[in-house]
């Protein structure tokens, strides 16, 4: 039966973030008003300069943007805040363990946006357990 199965292409894991959103709590999600989700297979290679990545495969993720609690009214219009899944480095890190592949995805999103809130690793740890 494994030999009829396929990785998802951008768009379907494109589509599992967003349906995994959409099951996250309602007041968490409404914070999130305005920020983009966008899958691409790997990091740009400016990214990777930024965040002083080994390899293409070091990020799963990543919250581009003014977190919230660094936002003004007062701002000067800007580009959105947008969270960024890597779908290949997601697709190795999955490969090698046991987790599903729509509790990688969850973990990661949630991570990310906590990098729009500005919230611990454990706060970020409670959103997951009760996202289920």
């Amino acid at each position: 039966m494994w030999t009829e199965s396929k990785a998802p292409s951008l768009a379907e894991m494109e589509g599992m973030a967003h349906a995994i959103f959409e099951r996250l709590p309602g007041t968490f999600r409404q914070l999130c008003e305005g920020v983009i989700i966008r899958v691409d297979d790997f990091p740009t290679d400016e990214v990777l300069d930024e965040m002083q990545a080994q390899s293409e495969f070091d990020l799963l993720g990543l919250f581009q943007g003014l977190g919230l609690p660094h936002q003004s009214s007062q701002d000067i219009p800007r580009l959105p805040n947008m969270i960024w899944l890597y779908r290949r480095p997601i697709l190795d890190y999955w490969a090698e363990h046991e987790e599903t592949l729509g509790h990688i995805i969850r973990h990661v999103l949630i991570h990310e946006i906590g990098h729009h809130f500005g919230l611990s690793d454990a706060d970020m740890e409670a959103i997951e357990a009760s996202a289920g």
